[in-house]
This record gives C-alpha cells, structure tokens and sequence, in this order.
C-alpha cells in the first residue's frame, strides 16, 4: 500500500483544520471515545455542531486562538491508501513553517475561503508550492456554504487564480479545482448533491486518483553521500570495508562503475547490501551499504556517484533563499551551509533580489532579508559541495542555513 504525502495551504481562518478533522471524521479514522471527547469540547464552546477542527489543533495556543501555529501531522487510511497531512500554518508568519511543512509532499491542497477569494496568502502558498515542485496542487474552495454554492463565484475565482498561477505554473504541474464546504462535509468524501453544476470528482477521490510523485530515479543522475564508513573489528570481516547512507537520487546497479567526490577515484560496485540482504540494484530513497572493487579513499561526507555523471563541484552558489530568522540576512554575513551531511562556512556575497508576493516582481538592489522573504542570494563557501540545480534534481539540490554561532536553523536554499 502506497503513502501520499499532503500539505495543506491557506490563509487563516479558510478552514484548514476543519477540513482535515472532517476527513478523518468521514472516513472513520477517529474512535468513538475521541468523538465524544470532540462533542463535549464543542458544547463547551459554545457551539452546535461538533467542531472537527480541535483534532488537529493540537497546542493549547491553537484551540485558544482557533487557529494553525505548528505543523502537525496527520495520519489516515482507505483501503487503497496511506495517508500522511501536514497541517501547515496560514499566518504570514509562519511561513517558514509552511515550507518546511510542504518540502516532502506529494500533493499540495490550498483553501480559498469563497467570500475572500484569492489573497496574499494564496499567492505565497502556490509560489512555494512550484517552488518546491510540488506536481499535484488541489484548489479547493471552501466555504461554499456562505456564498449559497454559488457557480458563479467559484467561476470567478477559478480564473482569477488562473490569472496568478499563469505567472509561476511548472511545465509538468496539475491544478485541479473543486469546491466544498469542510463544515457540512459537502464534496469532502462523496459528490454534494448541493452544487450539480460541479463535474468532478470528490476531494478524496481526487486524492485517491492521485499516485504518489513518481519521480523516476532511472533518468535522475546517482547521489550517494556516504555518511558511515564501516570497518567491522572482527575476525570474520577484518577486509571489510563498506560505504553506507541514503540514496538521494537515482539508482545504483551491481557492476557499475561510480566515482568517489571530490578526489574523482573510480572503482566498480562490488556489492549493494541491506540488511543482509545482497541486492542487484537500488534506488532513490533507499538506505543502503555499498562495497566497491578497490580500496579508495573515501571519508564521512564524500559522495559516490557514476562515472560520467559528476556534478559539478561548488564554492560558489546562486540560490533561492527562504528566510527563516527573525534577524535579518544581510550582505557580507557569514553562515554556515549544510548540503546533505556536510556543513561548510559560507559568506552572503550578493543578495541579487527579493520576491515581491503581491506582484510576483522582483526587487533589485536589496542588501538584507527579513524573516519569511525569499529571495536569490549568491554565497561563497570554503568547501566545495556537490549540489544539482534543485529544479533538474530536487533530491540533492536542497540545503539549509545555519547560524554558526547559536547553532539555528535560520533558512532554507534552493540552487539555481
């Protein structure tokens, strides 16, 4: 049974939560004391109707406030599929949160409250979204209910999302729309026989009709970062010598022939194991053991790769930044960058411009960002780092920012 990775995206108050409770509900995922437990919270409220969205807000802040501060994960099944939400903020900031929340999903959902129609927040959801090419993005349009169903709102905002998504749509990327109300389950798990003019299918078998982001890792080059190399002390496997970590893209076959970055060593795949299992292949996401045919140097951070397939080796980067830090980015400050497993100083040479969510326009001549910007940003780094352009290989083309001093994450880059 396969795993489909949600994010959900919106602005406060478009009804994240609910929808989220509201899936679990119609699907009975919750048990039957936690219902009742949700009834007697409602009634306390002061409300009459159950409120579904005390399910997800899991922070005391959160059910005070009535609104998404963390991200929280969700899990439910059908009997076709696992699936795993992430139930991301809307506030403007907590859109750090938002990214982080998205960065291994398969599908993005984004709420448009019907009366509000497309916003700020909508805007900023679906650039991060391409940004970190998300293929499948969701429309749903929420709140139907307060507008009467009306086909014509819907219409209106349907094209006038059409008009922002124009701008920033990937080649390869589906938008599909549907309207609904989360509060009264209409076009949740099964059609609403409240809005006939809609065609479509429901928001679950939307999701169901979905398959997980099938990156296919034969075409993607082999990234391989070594993160243990394992030398067993025994008598058994004293001339043992494997190479073990997490495929990042690609696959890997008994026999082939990969060189070891940044010392450009070559050598033939000896063996692939797991466990203790040999395989004759594997691929992208897989934890692995390699052994090669001749003894190399290759340390702690060093990458195997296939012969032919090098990336180039960087010290100096152009990338996409998300600022995650309440102390702003600014020119000539030094961080420290961490790409995979290795973690290398870095100084800000340029900040080259900064996104403008409004207009999609970039400004030019910046010298900082503050939190949640996003910006381009060229750093120099002293050590190489063996990044892909994020959007020809996502896999390996990701890094974070790190404040060298207190140790905090503090942004999120994208290589260009």
């Amino acid at each position: 049974m396969d795993i489909l990775r949600i994010a959900t995206a919106g602005s406060v108050d478009d009804g994240k939560s609910t929808l989220i409770g509201r899936l679990l509900f119609e699907t009975q995922s919750i048990t039957k004391d936690k219902i009742e437990a949700l009834k007697a919270a409602s009634q306390r409220k002061g409300l009459d109707f159950v409120d579904l969205s005390l399910l997800t807000d899991g922070l005391i802040a959160e059910r005070e406030q009535g609104i998404t501060i963390d991200v929280a994960h969700i899990y439910f099944n059908t009997p076709t599929r696992k699936y795993i939400i992430a139930d991301t903020p809307g506030h403007f900031e907590y859109t750090r949160n938002m990214v982080t929340g998205a960065s291994n999903a398969s599908v993005s959902i984004i709420l448009i409250d019907a009366r509000n129609g497309v916003g700020e927040q909508t805007r900023r959801h679906f650039y991060i979204s391409s940004l970190l090419e998300i293929k499948n993005v969701v429309v749903a349009v929420n709140k139907m209910d307060l507008v009467h169903y009306a086909e014509s709102r819907y219409d209106e905002i349907k094209n006038d999302f059409f008009e922002l998504s124009d701008k920033l749509r990937k080649p390869n990327q589906n938008i599909t729309f549907i309207p609904i109300s989360s509060l009264y389950g209409e076009n949740i798990v099964v059609k609403s026989d409240k809005m006939p003019w809609y065609s479509g299918e429901s928001l679950l078998g939307i999701l169901e009709g979905v398959a997980p982001e099938d990156i296919d890792s034969a075409v993607l080059p082999f990234r391989f970062p070594v993160q243990h190399v394992i030398r067993p002390k025994s008598e058994e496997y004293h001339d043992f010598r494997g190479y073990s970590g997490k495929i990042a893209s690609g696959q890997i076959n008994k026999g082939d022939m990969v060189a070891a970055l940044p010392s450009q060593q070559t050598s033939k795949v000896k063996e692939i194991l797991k466990y203790t299992d040999s395989l004759d292949s594997a691929h992208q996401t897989e934890s692995v053991v390699i052994t090669l045919e001749d003894n190399i140097d290759i340390s702690r951070g060093n990458m195997l790769v296939k012969f032919g397939e090098q990336p180039e080796l960087k010290k100096q980067i152009n990338a996409r930044i998300c600022w995650m830090d309440t102390e702003p980015m600014k020119v000539g400050k030094g961080y420290l960058v961490q790409h995979g497993i290795n973690r290398v100083k870095a100084k800000v040479a340029s900040i080259d411009s900064r996104l403008e969510i409004s207009t999609f326009e970039e400004s030019e001549n910046v010298d900082e960002l503050k939190l949640n910007q996003i910006g381009e940003v060229s750093f120099k780094l002293a050590a190489h780092i063996f990044a892909d352009n994020f959007e020809a290989n996502p896999g390996n083309g990701a890094f974070i920012i790190i404040d060298e001093f207190n140790n905090n994450t503090v942004g999120v880059g994208f290589v260009k």
